[in-house]
């Protein structure tokens, strides 16, 4: 006799249902700003510069998709554009951008923890990192700290 399959949970309440969408639908609004910012902050870490040309490549989108993204940054206060000389981070664009940083390297380190490959965990930590809580990102730290203590 085949086994049943447990009955599925009932639906929660809807206003929470609600707020949970709510939460998502903001993650993915925050999540390109956030790419965005690293992206032009780790460019500018790296050779000096971050160039319209140079984002659009490594995002694989389309110059003018850029264009318009950085308009909304700059309106945004978190980069400024200078003609012929690219885009640079504001103050707010850099705090942006290290806690972005910081959130993926946690949440990936976590993944190697549980023994993901690293590519795997570089990729997934992308996209988890914009749907976690802090205090989830913060259990994820205790967790790959406490694997990293000796065993007495």
């Amino acid at each position: 006799m085949p086994k049943s399959k447990p009955a599925p949970p009932p639906l929660i309440d809807a206003r929470v249902h609600a707020e949970s969408f709510r939460q998502v639908r903001e993650a993915h609004r925050l999540e390109l700003v956030e790419d965005y910012v690293e992206l032009i902050s780790d460019l500018i870490r790296d050779g000096g510069e971050a160039r319209q040309v140079d984002i659009a490549a490594r995002m694989g989108v389309a110059q003018p998709t850029v264009a318009k993204m950085l308009k909304r940054l700059a309106k945004a206060g978190y980069v400024e554009q200078k003609p012929y000389r690219g885009v640079f981070l504001t103050a707010g664009g850099e705090a942006l951008a290290q806690a972005s940083r910081e959130r993926h390297q946690v949440v990936e380190a976590f993944l190697l923890a549980l023994d993901i490959d690293p590519d795997t965990a570089r990729r997934d930590a992308e996209g988890i990192e914009h749907h976690v809580s802090a205090d989830t990102v913060a259990a994820f730290a205790r967790f790959v700290q406490m694997r990293q203590r000796p065993v007495e």
